[in-house]
Formats: C-alpha cells, sequence, structure tokens
C-alpha cells in the first residue's frame, strides 16, 4: 500500500491522491485575465496524475498582484476565464484549487524577465499597501492601509471567494506566506502598527482570522479552506514556528481544514540552509502541534521521498512545484516507481509501464 496514492476526504472533497501542485507564479496574465498559457499550463498536471492542482497566487483586488502581469479574480471576465481552466481539469477527472491572495508591500513589480523590478505608473503600476509604511528591500515605501481600507481587503476576499466558487474550484487556499500582505500583518518584522492589528500576537493575527472568518461565511460546507503559511522568518524577533503552531489551532477554529506550510519571504538576505525536504520538519511541528492536516512543500522531487514523509506521518499531502514544471506527469511516473496503478487518460494509457 502506497501511502502517497493513498485517498485523502476533507470535508466532501475527495483526492484520488497526496501528489499535489503548488501554486506557481506564471506572470502571464493581461489586466488580470488567464488565457491559453495557463489553460494549457493548469491542464497539462490535470493530464499528469497530481491528486490536487492549486493554481497560482491569484490577486483579490487589482493592488494585490504581485505583478502587472499577474492573475486576479475581482471581476467577472476574470472568473470566466478561470472557469475554462477548471472545466478542463474537471473533464480529466482532476480536482483544482486557487490561490487567493494579496501581496502587499511586495507588488506592483514587471515580470522576473523583463529589464527592472519596478512597475512604473507608465507600465500599468500602483502604490503598494502594507500594514506599515515599510519598505521591503528594494521596493518603495508603501502606503499604510487604514482601518476603513483593511475592512475593504477583507470584503474583497470574500468577494474572490464567491467568484471562484462560481468559476469551479473545488477548494479555496489563502496566501498567508512568502512575505506577502498576510504575513507582513502576523510578522512584527514588518507590522509596527499600534491600533488592533498591531503590537501583540492577538492583534497581528486578526486580519488572516477575518479574512478566514469573511470567507468561510460565503463557502459552501463542504468545500475545504486552506492557508499557506511561513513558519518562520528566520530572523530572531520575526514570526517564527511557536506562532505557526498557535496560529494553525486558531485557524482551525475558524474553519481552516488543511495548513499548507513554507518558510521566510519577509525578510531579505536570510540564510536558509537549503536541502531535499528543508521545510518538511515545520509542516511535522504545525500537524502535531496544532492537530491539523498539513501539507509539506520544498524540494521534494523524488517518489520515495514523498513516500516516506507521508508514510511517517510528517505530513498528510506533499506539494511540488518545479518537479511538476521539469515533468508534468510526475505524479503518474511516481506511481509506477512505487509499483501503483493509477488512472491515464485514455490518450496516454500506451506509455504505461506498470499495469
Amino acid at each position: 500500500m502506497s501511502r502517497l496514492f493513498s485517498p485523502l476526504r476533507i470535508r466532501g472533497l475527495e483526492l484520488a491522491n497526496r501528489a499535489w501542485v503548488s501554486p506557481m507564479c506564471q506572470y502571464s496574465a493581461s489586466e488580470g485575465v488567464v488565457g491559453s498559457w495557463h489553460q494549457v499550463h493548469l491542464g497539462s498536471f490535470a493530464l499528469g496524475g497530481a491528486g490536487l492542482v492549486v493554481a497560482e497566487a491569484t490577486a483579490v483586488m487589482a493592488e494585490g498582484r504581485i505583478s502587472v502581469a499577474c492573475p486576479g479574480i475581482w471581476n467577472d471576465e476574470q472568473a470566466e476565464a478561470w472557469s475554462r481552466v477548471t472545466s478542463f481539469a474537471h473533464s480529466q477527472g482532476s480536482k483544482i484549487a486557487v490561490q487567493l491572495a494579496h501581496a502587499g508591500r511586495k507588488s506592483s513589480t514587471l515580470r522576473p524577465w523583463d529589464d527592472h523590478l519596478i512597475a512604473g505608473a507608465s507600465e500599468g503600476g500602483w502604490r503598494a499597501q502594507a500594514p506599515s509604511a515599510l519598505a521591503f528591500e528594494g521596493y518603495p515605501v508603501p502606503h499604510e492601509l487604514s482601518p476603513v481600507e483593511i475592512d475593504a481587503v477583507v470584503a474583497n476576499f470574500a468577494s474572490a471567494a464567491r467568484r471562484a466558487i462560481d468559476a469551479g474550484f473545488d477548494a479555496l487556499e489563502v496566501h498567508a506566506a512568502h512575505g506577502y500582505l498576510l504575513h507582513q500583518f502576523m510578522s512584527p518584522i514588518s507590522n509596527q502598527r499600534s491600533d488592533h492589528f498591531g503590537g501583540s500576537f492577538e492583534n497581528r493575527i486578526r486580519l488572516t482570522l477575518k479574512v478566514l472568518d469573511a470567507m468561510r461565511a460565503v463557502m459552501p460546507e463542504t468545500m475545504p479552506l486552506f492557508v499557506r503559511i511561513s513558519a518562520t522568518d528566520y530572523v530572531t524577533g520575526g514570526w517564527d514556528v511557536e506562532q505557526s503552531i498557535e496560529l494553525s489551532r486558531q485557524m482551525k477554529v475558524h474553519g481552516v481544514d488543511l495548513v499548507d506550510v513554507s518558510s521566510g519571504g519577509n525578510v531579505h538576505g536570510v540564510r536558509i540552509e537549503l536541502r531535499p525536504g528543508y521545510q518538511v520538519d515545520f509542516a511535522s511541528s504545525i500537524r502535531e502541534g496544532a492537530g491539523v492536516l498539513t501539507s509539506a512543500v520544498g524540494l521534494i522531487t523524488d517518489a520515495h521521498q514523498a513516500e516516506s514523509i507521508l508514510e511517517a506521518g510528517r505530513a498528510d499531502a506533499v506539494m511540488l512545484a518545479r518537479a511538476f514544471l521539469r515533468n508534468p506527469h510526475w505524479a503518474s511516473q511516481a506511481a509506477e516507481e512505487l509499483g501503483v496503478v493509477i488512472d491515464w487518460p485514455a490518450q496516454y494509457a500506451r506509455a504505461r509501464t506498470v499495469h
């Protein structure tokens, strides 16, 4: 019996296996609208046997995009474009989720391969928003959000959730990691507010919990809700694993079903020891400490490595990114390596080596 290829039921969603595609930015949308690139990119994973495909960070408002070329779901045109992606995934028997996001102070950029980082006004740029007027290194000083503007952010997450449901997504994930807006509020490194959104741990996680409550209020009871967090800032005095465990306990009470555990992104230049599965221990600590389902992500590339993580009870699913970019059929190949037979598209069945 393979743990990697055992099913996982979360609320009303049955996932065929635990090899999932991590959200990966593509910087290939126009005015927040996805097109043929995303249909082929995400569709290839739907063909490749992944138990869940998670679409990239998708902005809940125009100012929430990471770059001028990132997707959104703040209007009906964007939702309709996403519905074409979900329809193809479903036609292949695949499940698909979307990561709803606001980039905060790390926004208004050009694409990574362009010749400069920050988008000017003539290039479609805007002034970034943040909990405090503190710039991330290399970025302009952002606008500090007022309480009224914070309420608008919460409302935009709820509206985006409604559109994502209408667009056919099977689950929703909130992006609260990698130094983006919700992570910025949670970390004392980037949040120096003196109101009820800053200072104490309870105040710093307030926005995240409000977003979760607003989304849960519009989501079907049967639909899973995930949150990606950065377990640590990797600096003294920043966000850390102990706070992540307590946050996860509280998020579970607020309707979160799984915590997608990553790390870093809020402090420039920190030293991170990159090694295979380097973030798995964080997922394991949160799983044990908060009693919540977790997914592990980060340099998980090999079928036997993924199997061992799950067999040891260190996480409930694994997310893979670059491994799926290199081989969109990674899950099908992994099943064969583990001697497991899974469904293949009829058009590809002749390529099987394990029957």
